[in-house]
């Protein structure tokens, strides 16, 4: 039995290093019975097959091939090893909020989570179990770490968490172009067009020329990954805009209206109250001395 879901991150803060190691296994050799561990274990097949199980399903996994065991559940041997097995193995945790999902573009409250963190959440999206397309980068970047092990620990520390980040951007589906779906291709797609053309007027017209897909499938897209309609983002992006330049210029605030996208003053003070909680004049008075 084979399960291949899609794990998710929220980040800043991205997930961080515990520790990491190299395990061999001989024939009749079989990995621990562990439950409710309370940390991220990452493992990495260099040779052999290694059966393991997770909460009712199982992998026989061989070389390039990953899993990834949650915090939170029981895991254990499937059957004993068949022969020489040898695997890399990472502990992580996070702070930031995760998710468990079949569905491909699974997106989490972005409000909340700039609330907590002061800003938009990336979700990085690893694969439950995957085959990767350039395992022997993985095996580098482990050894790496394993061999950090033996550095003293300020020098240690800073190389073991850059490792470990740049692996986890090698397994980020979304840094893997031929590897992410056409929804979360689509949605990326928009999410960059709105970004270089705030200013400027976009419309469900103006999408559907840009990506010559229908409005409502763009639309679709976006709700998947990012829980919002274009519009909504596209809201949101220039009000995070006017943000900056109510404190960071002594641009009128009309002016500041005009430069994120807005033709109609009013409405802009409007809309700004409305998602910020206080008028544009009264949010830079906030933080004016």
């Amino acid at each position: 039995m084979q399960g291949n879901g899609h794990i998710y991150f929220a980040a800043p803060p991205l997930p961080y290093y515990l520790e990491s190691g190299m395990t061999e296994y001989a024939a009749g050799d079989q990995h621990p019975n562990r439950n409710n561990l309370g940390i991220f274990d990452l493992i990495l097949v260099e040779s052999g097959c290694l059966y393991i199980g997770e909460e009712g399903t199982s992998w026989a996994l061989t070389s390039g091939q990953t899993l990834l065991l949650l915090p939170d559940k029981h895991h254990y041997p499937v059957q004993q090893s068949t022969g020489h097995t040898r695997f890399y193995w990472i502990h992580f945790q996070t702070i930031g909020e995760w998710m468990q999902s079949d569905q491909e573009g699974f997106h989490m409250d972005q409000n909340a989570h700039y609330e907590r963190f002061l800003t938009s959440p990336y979700l990085l999206h690893l694969h439950k179990s995957w085959t990767l397309p350039y395992p022997e980068q993985a095996y580098r970047l482990m050894n790496k770490l394993n061999a950090a092990a033996t550095e003293r620990q300020s020098r240690a520390f800073w190389t073991q968490q850059q490792t470990f980040e740049e692996l986890l951007r090698l397994m980020d589906i979304r840094q893997n172009d031929a590897f992410a779906g056409p929804v979360i291709a689509l949605a990326e797609q928009v999410e960059s067009y709105i970004k270089n053309h705030y200013r400027s007027e976009i419309t469900s017209t103006t999408l559907t020329d840009a990506f010559n897909f229908h409005y409502n499938y763009i639309t679709r897209c976006m709700k998947q990954v990012y829980g919002v309609t274009p519009g909504e983002y596209l809201m949101k992006y220039r009000l995070e805009q006017a943000k900056l330049l109510l404190l960071q210029t002594e641009w009128p605030v009309a002016e500041i209206a005009v430069q994120v996208g807005f033709e109609n003053i009013p409405y802009f003070s409007a809309c700004f109250s409305r998602h910020i909680g206080v008028s544009p004049t009264k949010f830079r008075k906030q933080y004016t001395i």
